[in-house]
């Protein structure tokens, strides 16, 4: 076999391609400071709720709330921030419902 019966193999690098949307640690820190400024916010509604009303329902259900968001920043802080995210929207949901509903 010659040289030119041979097919030429010519090894370039394929680019890669470009990613979109946010590298993990970028994620992670979006993720982190989402659940403390909701934290924050919940410390405040939970002071303009105890002043319209004193119970211990409402303690209860921001004071959950608030304990949810920490939980979401270690989780974010480990990595886990799809579970982080799930886990932040749905006891939001469940704990501004809760204190919508109940009496």
């Amino acid at each position: 076999m010659s040289a030119s019966d041979q097919d030429e193999v010519v090894d370039t690098p394929t680019p890669e391609p470009e990613r979109e949307g946010l590298t993990p640690h970028q994620a992670r820190l979006v993720g982190i400071a989402l659940a403390s400024l909701l934290l924050a916010a919940l410390a405040v509604l939970l002071l303009v709720r105890l002043a319209q009303r004193t119970s211990v329902l409402v303690v209860g259900v921001y004071g959950l709330a608030m304990v949810l968001c920490g939980i979401v920043i270690e989780l974010n802080r480990h990595g886990r921030t799809r579970l982080g995210a799930w886990l932040l929207g749905v006891g939001l949901i469940a704990a501004l419902s809760a204190d919508w509903l109940l009496p």
